[in-house]
């Protein structure tokens, strides 16, 4: 498995529009196959960032992903209202505990 996490900064006032647009994307992900997570998170501390943590059964699943028209159009109207991007690093699983696997 490949694991992808980071986190998005909203420009100010934009926030949940961001929430949004990242939630709308998870609801998607249902029907996409080689998808195991895709979580959206806040923390409450940095209000105007939104942190993405997802899971594929490997790297091309993953890079493949971001040719669907849904990640297409998140990316598109999510595009302006991004003042900064932090990507954590991508891992490998190697094992451990993942629920419907």
């Amino acid at each position: 498995m490949y694991a992808v996490n980071g986190s998005l900064t909203a420009v100010d006032g934009k926030v949940e529009e961001l929430k949004g647009y990242l939630l709308d994307a998870s609801e998607h992900m249902n029907d996409v196959e080689n998808c195991y997570c895709y979580l959206v998170g806040e923390n409450e501390d940095d209000p105007n960032s939104v942190y993405i943590v997802e899971i594929w059964e490997d790297k091309t699943a993953h890079e493949a992903s971001l040719q669907l028209d849904v990640f297409r159009d998140l990316i598109e109207k999510a595009k302006p209202i991004i003042a900064g991007m932090d990507n954590f690093p991508t891992v490998n699983v190697i094992g451990g505990k993942l629920i419907g696997r």
